[in-house]
């Protein structure tokens, strides 16, 4: 996890929407007027998919689509869920997601095709400044309210699963096949292939051929 602000001091350098700064990890206005509809949009589809009952399938494909637009197929999601923006975030096919997933998408979240995902998981790329004088809310002119934030990526690799209440926080890739055991806090890289559980998150284990399981069918995975 990056939370050194200095890499991401805007400086004098040639100016850029708002949207532009929050999605390349620097400081940003998070009241900029674009970025708070984004948001308010993002907040209702959530709304109306949690009050939709999950046998209405057609409304919720439908909420979905609008909500993240840059996704797989076959995917299914429990509910409640909870997205800052939605179209900042892009998911492969055959995901599921149960209870309570939140993604806090100030950056771009990647997860992979295959990826499950277990009750009260949340992502969240956002980062605030370590001193208050910098982190605190200030005034504008107009009176309105705004502080800096900052952010950074969340990648999740293709195969994986993220257990019960683990938390991702933003700068964090998790390789291809690992699993993060429930209640973790995942502040650095995992590689592929890993066991990885705690607080913070360490890797105990390569995940190997010997804890191959013998289905009953032969079928093969997609």
């Amino acid at each position: 996890m990056d939370s050194n602000p200095s890499l991401h001091d805007r400086g004098a350098e040639e100016p850029r929407c708002e949207r532009e700064h929050m999605l390349s990890g620097r400081l940003y206005d998070a009241s900029d007027p674009e970025l708070a509809g984004l948001r308010v949009k993002a907040h209702e589809l959530c709304r109306r998919f949690n009050a939709s009952g999950e046998e209405d399938r057609d409304l919720r494909e439908d909420l979905l689509g609008q909500l993240i637009p840059d996704r797989g197929q076959d995917s299914d999601f429990m509910g409640p869920i909870y997205f800052d923006y939605g179209v900042f975030t892009t998911l492969g096919s055959r995901i599921f997601a149960n209870f309570n997933f939140t993604v806090l998408d100030t950056c771009p979240v990647v997860i992979g095709d295959d990826v499950m995902i277990g009750p009260n998981v949340t992502l969240a790329t956002p980062l605030h400044p370590m001193r208050w004088q910098e982190r605190n809310l200030r005034r504008k002119p107009d009176g309105s309210l705004y502080d800096w934030e900052y952010g950074a990526p969340i990648t999740i690799g293709a195969n994986c699963w993220i257990a019960s209440n683990v938390v991702i926080c933003g700068g964090v890739t998790v390789g291809e096949g690992s699993v993060i055991g429930a209640g973790s806090v995942v502040t650095h890289d995992i590689p592929e292939n890993s066991l990885a559980v705690g607080n913070p998150c360490m890797v105990l284990r390569t995940i190997t051929e010997a804890e191959r399981m013998d289905l009953p069918e032969p079928c093969r995975p997609l």
